[in-house]
């Protein structure tokens, strides 16, 4: 009976100090994404007389709108970034693993973007990728290998990369460290076991590092999936959604915020593409882990 009572004072104990978070996390996270869904089902105009209830006709609407489409598409190809810098960040923290002199000053210069706030890096970029004035355009025509300025932010088929490229660069510091840690975690004596039987480096990583580092692997995909799924400071800092380069969290604040926009305020409409948002968040999320793990066990 004492041992009952115990365990039940643990178990109340635990939820004690769950409540502030449950609390906090229900108060400004899941009441809101409730009444966002419940939103997505009305004409909503803040401060508007004219608010009702419509059912399904925001996301019917959706349907028929080019511009939700195309900004579901840059979305859904903005994912081509997790592959990239998983791999890059990878790579970098097999670098800058050793102990030798300075590597503390290289894992920091590489870690610097990360702490950069997103408004200055975009900013930075912005002006290296000018097509007139820009060092990278600079850079290629006085070296002759173009012959004027390349249009990375105006031209519908380059603007979007040169935007996932800043993405890739800021986010590879905070993966390396990452994967440095995990890189910790490999068994020592596995990776001289393999070495004694003669395995190259290439066989090494494959056979003892990589399964050793996967479940981070897994988790870094994750992390990424969902942040390139919400870009939106590169977006507007980089090219304001022109040159076809609008993703869906950028057309919600448009749609649901922007003052400028002439149809603006729409929070109704703004909240059915935020479900929609929502639900690939959640399906993408759920086939990464799925995917990662069957690579993992095969």
């Amino acid at each position: 009976m004492k041992s009952c009572a115990a365990e039940r004072r643990q178990t109340a104990m635990a939820y004690a100090f769950l409540l502030p978070t449950l609390l906090v996390l229900g108060l400004f996270h899941f009441f809101p994404m409730l009444q966002a869904f419940g939103i997505s089902l009305m004409q909503y105009t803040p401060g508007s007389p004219r608010n009702e209830f419509i059912g399904l006709e925001n996301f019917r609407r959706l349907m028929g709108d080019a511009a939700f489409w195309t900004a579901l598409k840059n979305t859904v190809l903005y994912l081509a970034c997790v592959p990239v810098i998983i791999a890059l960040s990878l790579a970098l923290a097999l670098l800058v693993e050793p102990q030798i002199p300075f590597i503390g000053f290289f894992r920091a210069c590489y870690y610097v973007p990360v702490v950069t706030m997103m408004v200055v890096v975009a900013y930075a970029w912005s002006l290296i990728f000018n097509t007139d004035y820009g060092m990278l355009n600079q850079l290629l025509v006085g070296s002759g290998l173009v012959s004027s300025g390349v249009p990375w932010l105006t031209s519908p088929k380059m603007a979007l990369w040169s935007i996932m490229s800043v993405t890739i660069w800021k986010g590879l510091g905070y993966y390396m460290v990452l994967f440095l840690v995990a890189l910790k975690t490999v068994p020592r004596e596995l990776v001289e076991a393999a070495r004694i039987d003669g395995a190259k480096r290439w066989q090494v990583f494959r056979n003892v590092t990589l399964p050793s580092v996967w479940p981070i692997v897994t988790l870094s995909s994750v992390i990424s999936a969902i942040a390139a799924l919400k870009v939106f400071e590169e977006i507007y800092m980089m090219t304001r959604g022109r040159a076809d380069t609008a993703t869906l969290v950028y057309e919600i604040y448009q749609t649901g915020i922007d003052m400028e926009r002439g149809s603006g305020l729409e929070m109704g409409y703004a909240s059915a593409m935020g479900v929609v948002l929502f639900v690939l968040v959640l399906a993408i999320s759920a086939f990464s882990i799925r995917t990662m793990d069957r690579m993992y066990s095969s």
